[in-house]
């Protein structure tokens, strides 16, 4: 079970003492309301003859929080005008923080479309987003609401001739490592995650990123800083 699991939710009871009691074999029963229930195995619970299975949003005691890509917007928008850049400017400084790799390859430089659109979707990619992060200078726990400041979150250093990015191999991993421990199946771990199963079994074979949203939500469940699956790449 996890650790945000309740005591009771990880208990294991045996068969039901009163049916082996005397007053049992007398033929007298509990009234209805006064059966306690008896909790075995893993999100099952029992009451009298019937069994039904706990649902997993009871078990979790918090839900991840949303990335809140509306304030990553604003955020820019804020230090743009007050460097007075227009959108270009901005995408410009955001590739040429990695001038050195930039000359080494042909990639194509984050456009000015994908930092505007992105309040309209409000969404973008978990490697798009570390390039705006670089650029301000912030964590990626502090878009979460109600995010606290911790020098575990702190992205690597990243010289010019480097660039952040997710490693989403170690990310996938990490999840169904620990979604083993818990025995989740993967519709079960969706829905405390709030997304569908294939948006978590997809990142195993994403050849570039997911949503920023889904990243640091899978991070929240567990229990680890984005940094840890955050690296100085040479691509």
């Amino acid at each position: 079970m996890g650790q945000c699991s309740p005591a009771w939710a990880s208990a294991r009871v045996g068969p039901c003492s009163c049916a082996s009691s005397a007053v049992a074999s007398a033929g007298w029963r509990r009234p209805r309301a006064f059966r306690r229930p008896f909790v075995y195995g893993r999100g099952h619970v029992r009451t009298a003859c019937r069994t039904v299975r706990a649902p997993w949003s009871t078990v979790s005691d918090s839900s991840p929080r949303d990335f809140d890509i509306r304030e990553l917007f604003d955020a820019l928008d804020a230090q743009r005008v007050s460097r007075g850049l227009s959108w270009r400017g901005v995408a410009n400084e955001m590739w040429n923080l990695s001038a050195v790799l930039n000359t080494r390859r042909d990639d194509h430089p984050i456009s000015p479309a994908t930092l505007k659109g992105m309040a309209e979707r409000r969404a973008t990619s978990c490697q798009h987003a570390l390039f705006m992060l670089r650029w301000l200078g912030r964590t990626p726990e502090s878009f979460l609401p109600g995010g606290a400041v911790n020098s575990k979150d702190t992205l690597p250093p990243a010289g010019s001739d480097r660039r952040l990015r997710w490693d989403l191999a170690g990310l996938y991993e990490a999840l169904d490592g620990r979604r083993r421990e818990r025995q989740l199946t993967w519709s079960e771990l969706a829905r405390e995650l709030r997304c569908s199963a294939n948006q978590l079994t997809g990142i195993r074979t994403a050849r570039f990123a997911v949503e920023m949203n889904l990243a640091m939500k899978i991070v929240q469940w567990l229990r680890r800083p984005a940094a840890d699956f955050i690296y100085e790449a040479e691509w």
